[in-house]
């Protein structure tokens, strides 16, 4: 290989490893955290111990950056809520069709709405259990009709009209009693261990007959709360791509899952599809569902649990790559499932916290609602609180959530994803830190995620502007320089916020006796300064004019490592 490429090749993974750490301000970070066997949640059959737990769990995910919960609330045929359709799961407390001394659907909507999370019901559709399990007797009982056996297996028959009715009824009882942010529907297809369709004929009528039932339930969910987003979780590849087969196992040909029919349709506002593949198998297929997305949110699906040796193979960088690129799609992630991100496989979670380490917010549903609300008014800091007046709501979103930003510059860009530090809060007043330094910026957020003008603190007096610096030939940016000093654990440089106005294109990293060291992207939120040896350096920003200022100074001590 010439010398030539394998510098474009080095400079390519530098900048792919800078952009990586980039935030951005609008992402769906999900996780689905199932309670079937309480393989994630919960562990023990005491309900304190349960809700314990469960803070716990949803106080590391809020850690790593997630934003969106898919929990599991109808198992197989069994609830983890108070249901008059179907029995209590055995995860609970044991024993099937015994209820617990709390809801726990309640209570994870509540503790995640604290966290600034979404909440999405998970509904398993077709598949109800072995064909003798509780839930299946249950419902062999009351809707004889609606239940096949296939082997061992009992399902609801996607062919029969009145399998819509009954979930669609099952999704309204939910959406009626309870504050979900979306309904998601898992296994909403035919199922692989079912006769295979003989014809195109019969493959399209199962097809139609899957679309029924998703059309019944959608139309049903919005009548009552159109604010609600209704998603599912397709199987990973829709169909073969020119280039790229999917090996006989795809959505619309092998289970009749025309999800991205459902999307055009407008059935379905977000689609997790279950990738959980690597490389040539991962790449093509989401860029094809990116593609093929009519303007809603995709979400791909993560098999982080092939990281666990007793699952698979996979090493971290085959899901960072994946994170990677999604992101750069506009993608977003979803983890599949909660547990092997909290236990840390292979370091998934240390890397989710540098990954996502500011928050997002959930992609607003542009194509159900257009109007957002009023600003906030009279934005007061008093040392330690904020607080503001609520905003004006402009449609049917039944309340209103408010976002936090803040910087040292005013005003506030809200625009930079790096200045957003607590989303969708349901009070009008916050604790912050008691710096004075700090300008705030809040707006006004409703259900369908449709945000406000900021309502901006006050400006700064004239005599706290510590310095200008010259951005070009008449315009000047002030800019309020409190300290100078810029944080870094020795391989990892945070930069701080670089205002629109400043045209600086890269960073320059010299000794205190001004040699130059590193010149890199001033990109992103981190630069790698991994390579730098021990000692005291400058970093300067360096302008399309050749103009460069001083942004700080930071130092780098590696650490000994002992002979034990």
């Amino acid at each position: 290989m010439k010398k030539s490429a394998i510098i474009v090749i080095a400079l390519l993974s530098f900048l792919l490893t800078i952009r990586a750490q980039q935030s951005t301000k609008h992402e769906v970070r999900a996780v689905w955290l199932t309670t079937i066997g309480g393989i994630d949640w919960p562990h023990s059959y005491n309900g304190q111990r349960q809700k314990d737990e469960l803070r716990r769990t949803l106080d590391q995910l809020q850690s790593a950056g997630i934003n969106t919960v898919l929990f599991q609330a109808r198992v197989r045929a069994t609830t983890v809520f108070p249901s008059t359709m179907e029995p209590w799961d055995a995860c609970l407390t044991g024993k099937p069709d015994h209820a617990p001394s709390y809801d726990p659907l309640r209570l994870v909507i509540d503790e995640c709405h604290q966290r600034g999370m979404e909440l999405h019901a998970w509904v398993v559709t077709i598949p109800i259990g072995k064909w003798d399990s509780f839930g299946a007797r249950q419902l062999r009982k009351t809707q004889p009709s609606l239940v096949k056996k296939i082997g061992e297996e009992a399902f609801m028959n996607p062919a029969h009209p009145q399998t819509a009715d009954y979930l669609a009824r099952f999704c309204r009882d939910i959406v009626e009693r309870y504050d979900v942010d979306g309904i998601h529907l898992d296994y909403i297809r035919y199922p692989e261990t079912w006769p295979k369709a003989r014809n195109n004929a019969e493959r399209n009528k199962r097809s139609e007959e899957i679309t029924r039932i998703v059309s019944r339930i959608s139309t049903t969910v919005k009548a009552v709360k159109p604010w609600v987003k209704m998603s599912c979780s397709p199987i990973g590849k829709y169909s073969d791509l020119l280039r790229y087969r999917s090996g006989g196992w795809n959505a619309r040909n092998a289970v009749s899952q025309d999800a991205q029919l459902w999307m055009r349709m407008g059935l379905m506002d977000e689609l997790f599809p279950m990738m959980y593949f690597r490389d040539n198998q991962f790449f093509p297929f989401a860029i094809d569902w990116q593609e093929q997305a009519a303007g809603r949110i995709v979400v791909p699906g993560l098999g982080i649990y092939f990281l666990d040796p007793r699952e698979g193979k996979w090493g971290l960088t085959d899901v960072t790559r994946q994170m990677n690129v999604a992101r750069q799609l506009g993608m977003g992630h979803c983890y599949f499932r909660s547990k092997f991100l909290t236990d840390n496989i292979k370091g998934i979670y240390t890397f989710a916290q540098q990954f996502d380490a500011t928050p997002a917010l959930i992609p607003p549903m542009t194509w159900a609602r257009k109007t957002p609300p009023s600003a906030p008014a009279q934005l007061e800091h008093n040392g330690q609180v904020l607080s503001w007046t609520e905003a004006h709501n402009n449609n049917d979103s039944p309340y209103l959530l408010y976002n936090v930003y803040a910087s040292r510059q005013y005003p506030v860009d809200i625009h930079d994803a790096q200045n957003l530090v607590a989303t969708r809060i349901r009070a009008t007043a916050v604790s912050v830190p008691a710096d004075k330094g700090i300008f705030y910026a809040v707006t006004a957020c409703d259900r369908y995620g449709q945000e406000s003008m900021p309502c901006q603190s006050a400006a700064p007096d004239a005599d706290a502007i510590a310095d200008f610096w010259q951005v070009g030939d008449d315009e000047y940016l002030a800019y309020w320089q409190t300290d100078d000093i810029l944080i870094t654990d020795g391989k990892w440089l945070k930069l701080p916020y670089k205002p629109s106005t400043l045209d600086a294109q890269y960073i320059i990293v010299e000794t205190l006796q001004g040699q130059q060291l590193a010149f890199l992207p001033y990109k992103g939120r981190y630069a790698h300064i991994g390579n730098l040896p021990e000692g005291i350096y400058a970093l300067r920003s360096l302008g399309r004019k050749g103009r460069n200022h001083r942004i700080g100074y930071f130092g780098i001590k590696h650490p000994r490592h002992s002979s034990r």
